[in-house]
């Protein structure tokens, strides 16, 4: 009896330790983590998105070249663009709080005289390619064209780039950022993203809605389909 007793104490712990272990194994530790500068415990860690990026492949060396030539003038204009959707932002927010349209224009025209001395210059250097990609991009950072902006702002202020390079080099200033549809505006895109890993440039999310990956896809497939087959 004793024996029958002490078996079954036995298997008894056995089977405790054993189901302990299992439970430990099966269950899923919750943890938390804070933020340096914060006091709010997170369940998780938000990330930035990772692209990983493939080797450039070229036709030929004329390609080759038009992309490194693309890629010298976005990385030129690119900073423009990125700095008239801040000034976009802070005008709005701006305008938003005053509420009579006499200190509305005063405000537009102090603004005015602020961003045309403020890189005005710059731009008069640009060539008409390189307007029209500063067109392209001030699109991407605003969701706007150049020539919507002229029209809604240019009562008491005269947008810089209607001044310095749409007039100067008659550039389309229409032109919209399609990086969908158009190859070079794809191209430009693959330029600033490799841009943005490399932090060769400060990332500023463009307000257009597509996914680059999406889009890195869709050009390879297209390239892959126009490749001509060979016949057995």
């Amino acid at each position: 009896m004793f024996r029958t007793v002490v078996k079954l104490s036995f298997c008894s712990f056995f089977f405790f330790v054993g189901a302990q272990e299992e439970q430990h194994l099966d269950s899923i530790a919750e943890y938390y983590v804070r933020m340096q500068g914060d006091s709010v415990l997170l369940e998780s860690i938000p990330l930035d998105e990772v692209y990983i990026f493939g080797k450039l492949e070229f036709a030929d060396k004329q390609e080759k070249l038009r992309y490194y030539i693309l890629r010298r003038k976005t990385l030129k204009v690119y900073p423009y663009a990125k700095l008239a959707a801040e000034r976009l932002v802070e005008l709005n927010d701006s305008l938003a709080k005053i509420k009579k349209k006499r200190h509305r224009r005063k405000y537009t025209r102090q603004m005015q005289k602020y961003i045309e001395g403020e890189f005005s210059d710059e731009l008069k250097k640009l060539t008409r390619t390189e307007g029209q990609i500063l067109v392209k991009l001030i699109h991407r950072q605003t969701g706007s064209t150049a020539f919507d902006l002229v029209k809604e702002l240019r009562n008491g202020w005269r947008a810089f780039w209607y001044q310095t390079t749409a007039k100067m080099f008659k550039i389309n200033i229409k032109e919209e950022f399609r990086p969908t549809e158009v190859h070079e505006d794809y191209l430009i895109e693959d330029i600033l993203q490799r841009a943005f890993a490399s932090n060769r440039l400060k990332r500023q999310k463009s307000v257009l809605d597509y996914d680059y990956a999406m889009l890195s896809n869709k050009w390879k497939s297209d390239s892959s389909d126009d490749t001509p087959q060979k016949e057995n």
